[in-house]
């Protein structure tokens, strides 16, 4: 019998993932869409690779396995896996059709929704991916500044521009890699040795995990408007989450342009631009930024749905009640072990991530042991509590649960020096590594 959410007595069987595994192998290169979804993310050897079907706050592998999901979809599913509001209005749309010859009304109500709800939308564009409005919002503040330079921190998709900054630079012409430098969050030296004349923009996102200390993204705010540079907010991960509005209105700090993908339809592809119209209104004849799938309606529908239900039920109050049961919870398991000089919980309520101390062991196997004993135990883990308004009290506990079973192994194969040896399979990797071409900043 396949494993359900409960402290199962075998790890799960993944037969039919590893035969999809071996079939995507020999036509696909690799074998992910998304390399936060990829096989390397997870312990091979022990955890699935891919699912069938979710409801809620649960998630089925193909093999029929049942897992609390703290992944969400790597973001998207703010309300839960088939929502019910969400996929009638998607099926509701479905019978007028999807995408059409001529614009669609959904564009304009969509538009005016997020107009009353994000603080800096005077004006709003429409389109599929984060990467997408990342990618216009540079270039339509190198349009608006007449400057080429960028200033980036965080992630901010795969186009040429983001990724010269980081290992996986292959392909992008050595020109547009000199044109872009990172600067690091909460260091206002890092950005203030890079900012001059020629910083068309600054790209950021206002928090991962840290939060901003010495009233960080405000001092950014100001460089950027005494030097002329265009402020943006990527909020792939803030917007809709720390509330409807995003870390705007979180921090009351209003930015030139702002970008939303994850979160605001629930899992359908869409993204947004907004900002100020003196900068969007260059997209009427002078920056080009069109796809034939902007307006595609059954992601209109969704994202209509999906706010309106969290504006109604104050979804982002809940993630962050939710989380923070989470992280309160892990840290004082951690601290009742004497676990809490090697890991800890922490970040914004709604998104917290656990971390590992170097003095514990290698990193990517300790995540790896820990994922092998949760799978084990019904729960989808990938080292973050990607909150959702499904998670429900009894998926807390459950969590909280085998927590407490699985810390003290844990802290048995640190003390041990052995976690590897533990491992039924091969440790997780890294995605790519961040290559900061910032000017160097004395440590403080």
């Amino acid at each position: 019998m396949p494993n359900t959410v409960s402290f199962n007595e075998n790890y799960p069987d993944i037969t039919k993932s590893d035969e999809l595994y071996a079939r995507a192998q020999k036509i696909m290169t690799p074998v992910t869409q998304t390399l936060a979804k990829g096989p390397g993310q997870y312990t091979k050897g022990v955890s699935p690779k891919y699912v069938k079907r979710a409801k809620g706050s649960h998630i089925w592998d193909v093999d029929g396995n049942e897992y609390i999901d703290f992944q969400m979809g790597i973001g998207p599913i703010s309300l839960g896996y088939a929502y019910p509001k969400v996929d009638d209005a998607i099926r509701a749309q479905l019978e007028d059709g999807i995408t059409f010859s001529m614009m669609h009304e959904l564009e304009v109500e969509l538009s005016e929704l997020i107009h009353e709800i994000i603080p800096n939308a005077e004006s709003i564009r429409i389109s599929k991916t984060g990467a997408d409005v990342c990618s216009a919002a540079v270039r339509v503040s190198r349009a608006f500044t007449g400057r080429d330079n960028v200033l980036c921190c965080g992630y901010h998709g795969w186009h040429d521009w983001y990724i010269g900054t980081t290992s996986r630079d292959k392909g992008i012409p050595q020109e547009s890699k000199d044109l872009v430098a990172a600067f690091e969050y909460n260091n206002l030296d890092s950005l203030k040795a890079l900012l001059d004349e020629n910083v068309a923009c600054v790209i950021l996102e206002p928090f991962i995990f840290d939060a901003p200390k010495d009233n960080f993204l405000h001092e950014v705010a100001r460089l950027c408007k005494e030097n002329g540079t265009l402020l943006i907010f990527d909020e792939m991960w803030t917007g809709f989450r720390v509330a409807v509005g995003g870390a705007q209105e979180y921090f009351g700090i209003t930015p030139d342009l702002a970008v939303y993908s994850k979160a605001f339809a629930n899992g359908m592809p869409i993204a947004l631009l907004t900002g100020r119209r003196d900068v969007m209104q260059l997209f009427e004849q002078d920056v080009f930024f069109f796809t034939t799938f902007g307006g595609e309606a059954l992601s209109l529908a969704a994202a209509v749905a999906t706010i309106t239900e969290m504006r109604e039920k104050n979804v982002p109050a809940r993630l962050a009640e939710q989380g923070k049961k989470l992280k309160d919870g892990y840290n004082g398991i951690a601290a009742e072990l004497g676990l809490t000089q090697y890991t800890k919980c922490y970040g914004y309520d709604c998104r917290t991530i656990v971390t590992f101390d170097p003095s514990a062991g290698n990193g990517m196997e300790i995540k790896a042991f820990m994922q092998q004993e949760l799978f084990k135990r019904g729960i989808m883990w990938g080292g973050f509590h990607n909150m959702c308004f499904s998670h429900t009290d009894a998926d807390v506990a459950h969590t909280l649960a085998a927590y407490r079973e699985v810390l003290p192994l844990l802290k048995e194969a640190i003390e041990a020096g052995d976690v590897a040896s533990r491992l039924l399979g091969e440790p997780v990797e890294a995605v790519f590594r961040k290559v900061t071409n910032a000017a160097p900043v004395k440590a403080k």
